[in-house]
């Protein structure tokens, strides 16, 4: 694998330790915070966040398939392609509002095989978060926001594609449903389209993920 992604899983790992390790310090404090400091907006639960000035905080991590709308250059080439590759993301998230918050992550897009190469994207994340409740234990929500992502392509010159590597911020935007089985612990499900910039052009790739969040 090449070590232009590798580097990245160490780090979203130490991100992910090092958050969890904030959320049990937040969670200890909140629980013996005086009932005065309790809620940061009307209606708020107290519940602790390890983002500033919001509550309602959760950390998660998401894992599935990733979708790239990408070309496979001239079809005379016959050349073989595969748009999906293995997804993740790591994330954390809080509210501002009762259903309004903001979420930052890091995600991998896993590898799409094209151009007689392999086509990789990460990136990290910050969305605006708008949540609706259906109930006491399950609500719907959606996210736009911006990706600063980085890409490379590589393949046969012959195929006369611009290859290398491309960075840049694009729009993101996407929905999913929650489901809180516990107090602590919710099941997520998440569609989300991420636009990166490739060094044959500019597109997006789909993420479907499903995963844990653990709530303060």
């Amino acid at each position: 694998m090449s070590t232009f992604f590798t580097r990245q899983v160490p780090l979203a790992l130490a991100i992910a330790a090092c958050t969890l390790a904030s959320a049990q310090a937040q969670s200890s404090a909140s629980s013996s915070a005086p009932p005065s400091t309790a809620a940061a907006y009307d209606g708020g639960s107290g519940r602790g966040s390890v983002l500033p000035y919001t509550q309602d905080g959760y950390i998660g991590l998401n894992g599935g398939r990733s979708n790239y709308s990408l070309s496979n250059g001239p079809a005379g080439l016959g050349l073989s392609q595969d748009d999906s590759g293995n997804a993740y993301k790591i994330y954390a998230g809080g509210f501002f509002h009762r259903n309004v918050g903001v979420e930052l992550g890091y995600l991998n897009a896993g590898t799409a095989h094209r151009l007689g190469g392999d086509t990789k994207a990460h990136g990290f994340n910050l969305s605006l978060v708008g949540r609706a409740p259906l109930g006491e234990q399950f609500d719907v929500f959606g996210k736009i926001g911006t990706t600063y992502g980085r890409t490379r392509t590589s393949g046969l010159a012959a195929t006369g594609v611009s290859l290398g590597k491309e960075d840049g911020f694009g729009l993101s935007y996407g929905l999913g449903a929650r489901w809180a089985f516990t107090p602590q612990w919710a099941a997520v499900v998440e569609w989300e389209r991420h636009k990166f910039k490739f060094s044959d052009g500019d597109d997006s790739v789909n993420l479907t993920t499903v995963g844990l969040q653990y709530r303060f």
